[in-house]
This record gives C-alpha cells, sequence and structure tokens, in this order.
C-alpha cells in the first residue's frame, strides 16, 4: 500500500464501491468469499480493519522482518485487538482470537507458499473453500482451547 493512499481510496480499491456506498458490504461479502485463495480473500476481507492494520502493524514490522512474519503477526495482533475487545464488553479475560487468527495466518501463508488457487471454479465453490478455512482453524482453535486450556 502506497504511505499516502487515503482510507477512501483504499475502500474503494479493494470493495469496487466507494466507502459507505450502498452496496459496499455486498461488494465486500462477494469479493472476498469469491476470492480465488485464501490469501487474497483477505485482501477484501473488511477493509477499513484492514487499512488500519496496514498502516498501523504490518507496514512497520515488514520494515524489520521478512514479509512472512509480518503477515504472521499483524493476524496474531489482530486477533489480540478482538480478545481485548471481547474482554472489556464481557468483563473476563478472553484468549480467543489471537491463537484462532494466528492459525488463518498460518492457512494464508501455506496456501500463498504452495500456490493454492481455486480460480476457474464457480463463486459458490470459491465461496466454499473460503469458508471451509475460517471454519476450520475456528474449529480446530476450540479443540486446541479443550486440549490446553
Amino acid at each position: 500500500m502506497h504511505k499516502s493512499i487515503s482510507l477512501g481510496r483504499y475502500v474503494k480499491k479493494r470493495n469496487g464501491v466507494p466507502l459507505g456506498a450502498p452496496g459496499s458490504l455486498q461488494a465486500m461479502l462477494k469479493r472476498s468469499f469469491g476470492a480465488e485463495s485464501f490469501y487474497v480473500f483477505w485482501q477484501y476481507w473488511n477493509p477499513i480493519w484492514g487499512y488500519y492494520l496496514s498502516r498501523n502493524v504490518m507496514r512497520p514490522l515488514n520494515r524489520v522482518l521478512p514479509i512472512w512474519l509480518s503477515i504472521l503477526l499483524t493476524f496474531t495482533v489482530s486477533g489480540a485487538l478482538h480478545d481485548i475487545a471481547v474482554t472489556v464488553i464481557k468483563w473476563q479475560a478472553t484468549f480467543f482470537f489471537a491463537p484462532w487468527f494466528t492459525l488463518m495466518g498460518i492457512i494464508v501463508l501455506v496456501s500463498k507458499l504452495y500456490n493454492i488457487s481455486y480460480q476457474g471454479d464457480s463463486l459458490l465453490i470459491r465461496s466454499l473453500f473460503n469458508l471451509f478455512y475460517i471454519v476450520f482453524s475456528f474449529c480446530l482453535t476450540i479443540v486446541f482451547q479443550r486440549m490446553y486450556g
């Protein structure tokens, strides 16, 4: 991401429609779930959150760390921020999202490393693949939590 890109331009680039425009949620869902890989899924998912993670976590980390580690740590930070939000709302310590998001980050990196793509498949099949990775990592996180938590 270029240093001076605005949030509005970033969202339009990711969603194809301006920030807050009618249909922006549907565009994000269609582009993200219909993405050709799990790696690309995350380029479209929640572009506002992605913008701030990119500017404030990913880019600073990438100045001193390899890209793969920057990606993984960005997923972990995002999960940790979700854990903090849930902890504040429930007023009970939560440690679920950081491991879950870290696991999704690992899947992203593996899918990129092995060039796992379903580009030629229908929107439905691409959506099912992307949803599978999210649900699989969620279930695996629950299993780990029960085994070690």
